[in-house]
């Protein structure tokens, strides 16, 4: 196991449901100095786990672990920290409790309080679903969080998002196996028309127009090739009920339920972290308009769009474009006077 557990009992959650026995699966990376102020937290996606994240984190890079302490907590529900998947009865299953982005950035305050007794963050940051928690943090610790980044990301999920996940969950769940959740093998019918779903979102219609998938770094031989090996590849081997749950949770996130806000314009305008915010130029689900929107309501932020053809997946680590792009403008945030 190269990861460790933070056991933190039962937790009460925004639902009003308990979640028995939590336990929050975490990585390190580099050393907390003497003053404990060199953290950064940089959590986890959808269906991702903390090695997905890795890809941002390496010497000369912004997230340098020789200079910086760096924690990836696991989200609820990723088949590492408490899921559908690995929790004991009568919470299994389809009988995991709602859990919102504000119980997993609750847990995770937890773990970096409680287990390392840091009080103050340099950076929060993540993609898509970590982009969510990154707003999070923000608004829930204010007096904690020095900057984010939220890249490829939403303070709140869109209508059309929600839409598209829809489509997501109703393609897996037409499997006859799935039975309501409490299926005797994954429903791997169901798991590869999602990802047939998924693939038409994740990338943009420029990317496959211009056949990106057979150009490096992907290098698939045809269009099917790339649907089978990436899309359904990417999907065959998660947990149903575990994608379903973090299904839950990005549907339903949003910043304006925090507790103490009465929406999500009041939320983005607590922020007091000065922020880079930075939309994919042709991402079809967080698309940059609305990061437009978010960034002028919030009192110190910067819109920087990523360009090019990658989609929602330019923050995926995958083209080294995109990643040069995000690591510099990290390098740029963390150098600023707070």
């Amino acid at each position: 196991m190269d990861y460790d557990l933070f056991e933190q009992g039962d937790i009460q959650l925004q639902s009003g449901a308990t979640l028995r026995d939590a336990k929050l699966a975490y990585k390190t990376y580099g050393e907390l100095n003497a003053d404990k102020s060199n953290a950064i937290v940089y959590p986890t996606w959808y269906s991702g786990q903390h090695y997905d994240n890795e890809w941002l984190i390496g010497e000369g890079m912004a997230l340098d672990p020789s200079r910086y302490f760096i924690v990836i907590p696991n989200m609820f529900g990723n088949g590492l920290s408490s899921s559908p998947s690995n929790t004991p009865p009568p919470h299994d299953g389809a009988r995991f409790p709602n859990v919102t982005m504000y119980d997993n950035v609750r847990a995770q305050h937890r773990l970096i309080t409680e287990r390392f007794g840091i009080e103050r963050l340099e950076l929060v940051t993540g993609w898509s679903m970590g982009a969510g928690q990154s707003y999070q943090w923000a608004v829930s610790y204010p007096e904690m969080v020095r900057r984010i980044l939220p890249f490829c990301g939403a303070a709140k999920t869109s209508v059309h998002n929600i839409v598209f996940l829809e489509g997501v969950k109703a393609a897996l769940t037409a499997d006859a196996g799935w039975n309501n959740g409490w299926y005797r093998e994954q429903p791997r019918v169901g798991l590869r028309a999602m990802a047939r779903v998924y693939a038409g979102w994740g990338f943009c219609q420029q990317f496959y127009r211009e056949k990106s998938y057979e150009r490096e770094p992907l290098r698939y031989g045809s269009l099917e090739d790339f649907l089978v090996g990436f899309w359904e590849g990417l999907f065959i081997k998660r947990d149903a009920n575990n994608l379903l749950a973090m299904l839950w949770t990005w549907q339903n996130a949003d910043i304006g339920r925090t507790p103490g806000f009465g929406g999500v314009e009041e939320a983005l305008a607590a922020i007091r972290a000065p922020a880079i915010v930075m939309p994919a130029q042709q991402d079809l689900y967080f698309p940059p308009e609305d990061s437009e929107w978010e960034v002028a309501h919030m009192p110190d932020a910067e819109l920087r769009i990523i360009p090019g053809s990658w989609g929602h997946f330019a923050g995926g680590g995958l083209n080294p474009v995109d990643t040069k792009f995000i690591d510099n403008a990290l390098k740029e945030l963390l150098a600023r006077e707070v």
